[in-house]
């Protein structure tokens, strides 16, 4: 795994702009103090989490129901008449057989994937990799200083403006949602963890390709940041199980019509044992 350091010292977190839903509570702004930590360059990728896997036999949430969710633009007529269409958000379904190994359901593989992100992981099965792995899942504060790669911006790593110069910086939905994707920036699915160009600090797309998931709960007020350290919060929370935890980032899934969430300061949740093929996971130490 390549590691990033992420120096000590005094950050803001957060937004006052407010940009995004008034329930994920992304403000006011407030300052943290962290000290040194190291970043993964890039999400866990299938290569990575297959190593997991053959070392410890470890068999997923997704794997041990037998389903996990898949948005509906990826399967065939035939497959949604298979699946449960998800009350909460009828753009997902419950599809049989979906696991990080054959992230769309039976048919599908990750053979030509090795180098993308680890998807259909739930907290549960990341918090069981960084057991493995030596390592823990970044808080919110850590994940949001390290996203912004040593800038004040607050929206994207490369600045405040989402296009300058028409340039593709990261992997989202591009078109008219949810039925038509044009993929002008090279990808409908996900992207190779090391496609576009890194932050300030060397980190790989910390915007867009996957959520991934954080240590601490959902939504949890930010002043709670200025005096819990991640360490701190990753010993508080490492049960398994099904509340709803923070995830950063956005995926290739986001819009600008559907979600305002892929920004640096922007949050979601998704509940631990829930896994999807846009969620996945990086590492710090």
């Amino acid at each position: 795994m390549e590691w990033k350091t992420i120096p000590a010292g005094k950050y803001y977190i957060g937004s006052s702009e407010a940009a995004g839903f008034a329930e994920d509570q992304e403000g006011p702004q407030v300052m943290v103090e962290l000290t040194e930590f190291q970043i993964g360059a890039t999400p866990i990728t299938n290569v990575q989490f297959a190593a997991f896997v053959e070392a410890t036999g470890y068999v997923t949430d997704a794997e041990r129901l037998g389903w996990s969710f898949v948005f509906g633009y990826f399967l065939t007529p035939e497959q949604k008449m298979n699946a449960q269409q998800s009350t909460a958000n009828r753009l997902w379904y419950a599809v049989p057989q979906a696991c990080w190994r054959q992230p769309e359901g039976e048919g599908s593989s990750i053979i030509e994937r090795m180098d993308h992100p680890v998807v259909q992981v739930s907290r549960n099965d990341a918090v069981a990799y960084c057991r493995w792995a030596g390592c823990r899942l970044p808080s919110e504060a850590e994940w949001e200083v390290a996203a912004k790669g040593g800038t004040l911006y607050e929206k994207y790593p490369w600045g405040d403006d989402w296009q300058p110069k028409q340039a593709n910086h990261c992997n989202i939905w591009q078109g008219a949602f949810p039925n038509e994707n044009t993929a002008e920036d090279g990808y409908v699915n996900t992207a190779p963890v090391y496609q576009y160009e890194p932050n300030g600090y060397g980190c790989y797309q910390m915007i867009g390709n996957i959520w991934e998931w954080c240590s601490n709960p959902a939504r949890i007020d930010l002043s709670l940041f200025a005096y819990t350290s991640g360490e701190q919060v990753w010993h508080s929370y490492q049960m398994t199980d099904d509340r709803e935890y923070a995830i950063k980032g956005g995926s290739f899934l986001c819009h600008q019509s559907y979600c305002k969430r892929y920004r640096i300061a922007a949050r979601n949740a998704s509940k631990g044992m829930e896994a999807t093929n846009h969620l996945g996971f990086r590492c710090v130490k």
